[in-house]
């Protein structure tokens, strides 16, 4: 297993990149008719993302929470250049971190209100995929991913990724989607 070191800059680029993202996503819910509270909060010394603390421990929690009258949701936000293609199941798959993942799902367990996994896709090229990969918005509630996760590997992030075919996800268009909801 090779050493390498990221860079400042390289860390930087991918938190604007993922940023971006980020903000995309929310605005798509805010023309929806939503409020946001953002918890994207970074430290950027450690790198580490949004906690929820509760009495037992804390959990990295999604980036943020939207709401509208009696509905509210937390959402998982996403930004990535592309799908990539798993060869063992011929499908297009995007995924995350297994540990985050985990999180989520105990998220979800312990409060009333719905975690959704929201991937904005720009249809680039992963390594060793086919060229033209899915863009736009896609996503779905955990509660119905958990029990369609395409696979999991630890060969991949620091704590190993869960990843779902593109088959499991809704694509929403980010102009003027209907009622996902």
């Amino acid at each position: 297993m090779g050493f390498f070191v990221v860079s400042n800059n390289d860390f930087e680029d991918k938190l604007a990149f993922g940023r971006l993202g980020e903000s995309k996503i929310a605005q798509w819910f805010k023309r929806k008719g939503f409020n946001i509270l953002p918890i994207y909060e970074i430290e950027l010394k450690t790198g580490k993302g949004p906690r929820l603390f509760t009495p037992q421990k804390k959990l990295i929690s999604p980036d943020m929470l939207v709401f509208r009258s009696t509905k509210v949701m937390w959402i998982e936000a996403k930004h990535k250049k592309a799908f990539s293609w798993h060869r063992i199941s011929s499908q297009w798959v995007t995924g995350i971190d297994l540990n985050h993942y985990e999180n989520y799902c105990e998220i979800e367990d312990m409060v009333n209100f719905p975690v959704y996994l929201m991937f904005l896709h720009e249809g680039g090229q992963a390594k060793d995929s086919p060229q033209s990969s899915p863009s736009g918005l896609f996503g779905n509630r955990l509660k119905y991913l958990r029990k369609h996760e395409n696979h999991k590997s630890m060969n991949w992030g620091k704590y190993g990724m869960v990843y779902w075919s593109i088959k499991s996800l809704k694509k929403f268009n980010l102009l003027n989607s209907p009622n996902m909801l």
